[in-house]
């Protein structure tokens, strides 16, 4: 699935992304930048592959046509893009690098860890089909991150800004770790 002439995205890429994303319609519903390359990496490290039709989904927030949004085939194709950077630091054996925003700005990580947890919670069977201890293990930094979660031991992780520093900074490195659990065997 590795795409070599995958161009990264430029900030009027983001930009008109983001213009569609937020467009009154989908709002609500829809992911970020940020978020949304949570997601894509998130489906490049796990286990499951998702169409390019099914992230255009997971970015809106629920499904949407080509009727409906006229840059349709542009949003697939942008984030087709972006999942094809990402898979290509992989596979070249270097970590996911993250936009630089989210080791600046606390919303831009809590919103790419959501993104994240999004797309794991979307198959979290197929994740935890094998090494279900590990699997939960490396997630608990990103799950802790996201800020969906009431649960008392996420609490004690969100309070400690220390810690919360100290697992932002592993995410690269976690999520190299669950691409080789995932992928070591292809």
């Amino acid at each position: 699935m590795t795409n070599t002439n995958a161009s990264p995205l430029s900030p009027a890429d983001i930009s008109a992304l983001e213009d569609l994303l937020f467009d009154d319609r989908f709002a609500e519903d829809s992911l970020d930048y940020f978020g949304i390359h949570g997601a894509l990496s998130a489906l490049a490290v796990g286990p499951c592959p998702m169409t390019p039709e099914a992230w255009v989904e997971l970015a809106f927030g629920r499904p949407v046509t080509a009727g409906e949004v006229k840059e349709y085939d542009w949003v697939t194709q942008t984030l087709t893009r972006l999942f094809h950077n990402i898979r290509n630091e992989l596979d070249q054996e270097e970590p996911i690098e993250l936009p630089a925003e989210t080791y600046e700005d606390r919303d831009a990580l809590t919103n790419w860890c959501a993104g994240f947890v999004e797309a794991f919670l979307a198959n979290e069977e197929r994740w935890f089909k094998q090494k279900q201890e590990l699997v939960a293990e490396l997630l608990l930094p990103i799950m802790a991150l996201s800020n969906l979660f009431d649960d008392e031991d996420f609490t004690e992780i969100t309070s400690n800004p220390k810690l919360m520093a100290q697992l932002s900074e592993q995410i690269p490195e976690t999520l190299t770790d669950l691409y080789l659990l995932f992928h070591s065997g292809e």
